[in-house]
């Protein structure tokens, strides 16, 4: 039952990592749409759970991500519940963080709120996107823990079948640490990246630049952002193909890593040359953005969380050795 419980609540947190990444784009759509303030009030919209008469595109963004937002809402409460009535089978870590979710959800949906009673203000709304994408980058290692911890009691599981006499287990770390350090890394400079691009788009810094030669400071610290953040991911990817087993064997991840900094490359050249004109093509530029926060904290937390067994020949004093 334990094993079952946890295959629920890794599925649950999978679909989480999709809906929070969806509201990362979607939060974008609104932005670039100018749809953030298409519903005058909150939480409702235009008085109503549904705004029928008053449904247009920047209307429907807008009332579609505090839909987004309130279903995270549900699902991390059902995460919370079950982790606390299953916490005797299930990680002790897990209520903490299901917890601390809620937490930066309740915190988001006041900043949601600030952004209309403040009027899109720079500040909050870069604020509101920090958050966004930490709760990607948290739920995702969630969803790690959670995978890890399922395939350790299959590990147990196969190592007590083959237990003999004399012989013992010894756990030893397949990640080197300064691996799961350097991933760490990566991944707060892909963040903070992140942040700055957001910073920027607040600000309108790439039109002000373009037709009026202001705020161009920003633009041009995006642009040297990106040239640190393409190199770190490929110097992690390299070192990690060529560090050990365990990190080749991470490959799905590291392809999507370089994957999502290529488009990233491509879509905000593109979105730079049209002048932020296409919002799909912005739109995608954020979801890659919340795509490659995920993958990168799913990496650490493999770094950190993975261990293994070995059959050791040496003869241990607790089974009767000498």
């Amino acid at each position: 039952m334990s094993h079952s419980i946890k295959n629920q609540l890794s599925w649950l947190t999978a679909h989480l990592v999709v809906a929070l990444a969806s509201m990362v784009g979607i939060g974008g759509a609104t932005r670039v749409m100018e749809a953030g303030l298409a519903c005058p009030d909150w939480p409702l919209c235009y008085g109503y759970l549904l705004p029928g008469p008053q449904m247009n595109i920047p209307v429907f963004l807008e009332w579609f991500h505090r839909l987004d937002a309130f279903l995270i809402i549900v699902a991390l409460l059902i995460l919370l519940t079950q982790s606390v009535l299953w916490r005797h089978v299930l990680p002790q870590w897990l209520p903490w963080i299901s917890g601390f979710m809620l937490v930066l959800v309740a915190f988001q949906a006041g900043l949601g709120a600030l952004t209309v009673l403040r009027l899109l203000s720079s500040d909050v709304v870069t604020a509101h996107l920090a958050i966004a994408l930490l709760l990607v980058a948290t739920i995702s290692a969630c969803h790690q823990g959670l995978i890890f911890t399922s395939n350790k009691i299959s590990a147990n599981s196969n190592r007590n079948a083959y237990l003999k006499p004399g012989v013992k287990f010894i756990p030893y770390t397949i990640s080197h640490r300064w691996w799961t350090y350097f991933a760490a890394l990566t991944t707060i400079v892909v963040y903070t990246q992140c942040l700055l691009g957001g910073l920027m788009a607040t600000q309108r810094a790439t039109q002000l630049c373009v037709q009026k030669g202001t705020l161009c400071r920003w633009l041009y610290s995006h642009e040297i952002g990106g040239i640190v953040t393409t190199l770190c991911i490929t110097i992690f990817v390299i070192v990690s193909l060529i560090n050990s087993e365990w990190s080749r064997n991470q490959w799905p991840l590291l392809s999507f890593a370089i994957l999502s900094i290529v488009m990233q490359i491509l879509l905000g050249t593109v979105s730079m040359r049209l002048v932020l004109s296409a919002p799909g093509v912005t739109v995608a530029h954020q979801i890659t953005a919340a795509i490659l926060i995920a993958v990168l904290s799913a990496l650490t937390t493999r770094g950190f969380l993975t261990t293994s067994t070995v059959l050791s020949t040496r003869p241990s004093p607790l089974l009767g050795g000498s």
